[in-house]
């Protein structure tokens, strides 16, 4: 079945195995400290995830149209990098406009389709340990500095912070969802 057979609610619970992103309206310290716990928990998870798959379940697609195992999994620590970098950004600069990046184009490059899972296994644990070492220095005030995404506008690095600890627990739950469907 491919997307076009599919309605739109199964293509949709496919992509959002746990929903979309939804952040409190008023972001308190508690959902900072919260989001990373969640960004130091998502390496683990997405090792779990992916544990005992062979070459062939990590090049299937999550869903129909959608990216590999292998490219969710090299997507996680570039991702994460980027906004690891936006944070130390953001905090050394007056309201910056951070770079966007085309994250379908980069999981075309030749090293999501062949590269090995395990160096961005290990690079996204690193990352996020780096990145969460970072945040436990940050003061509330410090959560709160604008910056502006393109396409977005100005929003807190707060917002940036609760979004990407959604992230990572959304694709570890596309290749869960995946390996539940299959039978992995």
């Amino acid at each position: 079945m491919d997307e076009q057979q599919m309605d739109e609610q199964q293509l949709e619970t496919l992509k959002y195995p746990i929903g979309r992103a939804q952040l409190p309206e008023n972001i308190l310290m508690l959902d900072i400290e919260g989001w990373i716990e969640d960004v130091l928990k998502a390496p683990g998870d997405l090792r779990q995830a992916v544990d005992g798959l062979n070459a062939i379940q990590l090049d299937t697609p999550y869903r129909p149209g959608g990216w590999s195992v292998r490219q969710v999994v090299h997507h996680l620590p570039d991702s994460h990098m980027n906004t690891y970098l936006n944070f130390r950004i953001g905090m050394t600069e007056n309201a910056p406009v951070l770079k966007s990046t085309n994250v379908d184009a980069w999981a075309r490059v030749a090293d999501y389709a062949t590269g090995d899972v395990e160096v961005s296994l290990k690079l996204f644990e690193s990352v996020q340990e780096r990145w969460s070492a970072l945040m436990k220095t940050m003061d509330f005030e410090q959560f709160m500095r604008p910056v502006e995404s393109p396409g977005r506008g100005a929003r807190p690095l707060a917002v940036l912070l609760g979004i990407y600890a959604w992230h990572g627990k959304h694709h570890v739950a596309q290749i869960q969802a995946l390996r539940q469907r299959m039978g992995w």
